[in-house]
């Protein structure tokens, strides 16, 4: 097994979960740099964007663990050599989670006001919330459903297949991006804000598509579920259970930050959509390395192999510190053309460049946390991974967001705040795993 922990391995798994990572950001950041240049209420219309992706991607994290799930047990059981115990499995996982996404449609779309509302929108923003809502919530089932076979794919140690399908979706979700927000002059009228809508559903949809046909036809995992459920379904649902706790712990904080930042104005909301944006595209970026944890870890673990796996953690800090630095770096460089890719309106450039160096300084570590949260979601340690998150969120995060907001630091107080979240979240993984497998691998 150590022969597999080398950097082209890791990198053949990596690279392509990189590239599949990012697709649900590049929907939400072309969105973003679309609607934020039409020429009509642009700064309302970015600001909505930003509320709204703010929203979806607490349902898609919350549900979206199924990913997790499934990868940590089918990784754990290819590496025990015993995968048709659980071939059953993804399927009745993809059941239960895109029947919970049509539940939560069915109660969030006639609430779309009061939800945004309680992010503080209002006016014109929270009128264009809900328009962008309720169109981009109806290809909810269509993104968990990917989610859930990327998962499959995962746990069977494949990410160029969910790379070929996040390719199709956000190459599909630009061209239209650009088609139904400006029109084509003649034959379709601008759709602005509802086109970006659009745009984001069809592509979801295709993706979903695609992932069905690579499903069946490369795997000989079934998409229709079977009966009875498969033993393991209980430890999946006490995964799932654990992991929704976490991303609701997560999702506190940036709704909080949300929150926080429409207060401040339009110019800071559209600011902070712009500067969270390019967080969670940088964060997708690392979760390439941390997929790779993810899906090596369980194999490892699966097969007890110990001793890679303390190799595996090892080379894989050593990337993600090297990842990190390069991405503020190549944040720095292009510190003034980044922003103006996404506006031109002078109040919003001006919030935006006092904070984005935050953003760029944190990468480093967030590249830490997120490559171990990783490999604890391929352990299939979850519960621990809960316990942290509720740490770094209600001792560290909200303390340090009241406490600088109260001294008028506005948008640096969120990020601010951001980044000691990151650090509580990342250093106590860190030890517990060392703690854990280090003794593990000299007993190996």
């Amino acid at each position: 097994m150590s022969a597999t922990i080398s950097l082209k391995h890791i990198n053949k798994l990596a690279i392509p979960a990189l590239i599949a990572g990012v697709s649900e950001p590049v929907l939400s950041l072309t969105d973003a740099a679309i609607v934020g240049n039409i020429d009509i209420n642009a700064t309302e219309s970015l600001a909505a964007v930003g509320i709204v992706t703010t929203f979806m991607s607490m349902l898609i994290w919350v549900l979206g663990q199924t990913r997790s799930a499934i990868s940590s047990i089918v990784s754990q059981y290819v590496g025990a050599n015993n995968l048709d115990d659980i071939k059953n499995l993804p399927s009745q996982a993809i059941f239960i989670i895109t029947s919970l996404s049509i539940l939560i449609i069915f109660s969030t779309y006639p609430f779309a006001r009061q939800i945004f509302k309680l992010y503080n929108a209002s006016n014109l923003i929270l009128d264009y919330s809900i328009d962008y809502y309720k169109i981009r919530v109806l290809g909810f089932p269509f993104t968990l459903f990917t989610i859930a076979v990327f998962g499959a794919f995962r746990g069977l140690q494949n990410t160029f297949y969910p790379m070929i399908i996040a390719i199709i979706g956000a190459a599909s979700n630009i061209i239209l991006d650009v088609i139904l927000v400006y029109g084509i002059e003649g034959v379709l009228n601008p759709m602005h804000i509802k086109g970006a809508a659009y745009a984001s559903v069809i592509a979801q949809l295709l993706m979903a598509i695609f992932a069905a046909v690579y499903l069946l036809k490369k795997t000989d995992i079934p998409l229709i579920p079977s009966f009875p459920f498969n033993p393991e379904i209980k430890r999946f649902i006490l995964m799932i259970l654990n992991l929704f706790v976490r991303t609701i712990a997560l999702n506190v904080t940036l709704y909080l930050a949300s929150a926080f930042a429409t207060s401040y104005g339009a110019e800071y909301i559209a600011a902070y959509t712009i500067a969270i944006n390019l967080w969670f595209f940088g964060a997708f970026i690392v979760d390439g390395y941390a997929s790779a944890g993810n899906i090596i870890s369980g194999k490892l673990y699966g097969a007890k192999s110990f001793k890679t796996l303390i190799t595996l953690s090892n080379k894989l800090i050593k990337y993600g510190i090297l990842i990190g630095i390069f991405l503020g770096i190549l944040g720095a460089v292009f510190y003034y053309p980044i922003g103006r890719i996404f506006t031109k309106e002078p109040e919003v450039l001006n919030a935006f460049y006092h904070v984005f160096w935050i953003v760029l300084v944190m990468q480093p570590l967030c590249t830490l946390a997120f490559i171990f949260d990783g490999i604890f979601k391929g352990l299939g340690k979850m519960k621990y991974l809960r316990n942290v998150l509720l740490f770094s969120t209600f001792l560290i995060f909200i303390p340090i967001l009241l406490w600088l907001d109260n001294l008028g630091y506005k948008l640096h107080a969120i990020f601010i705040a951001i980044t000691f979240w990151i650090i509580a979240r990342g250093i106590p993984l860190i030890i517990k795993f060392r703690k854990i497998f280090i003794p593990l691998a000299q007993n190996n």
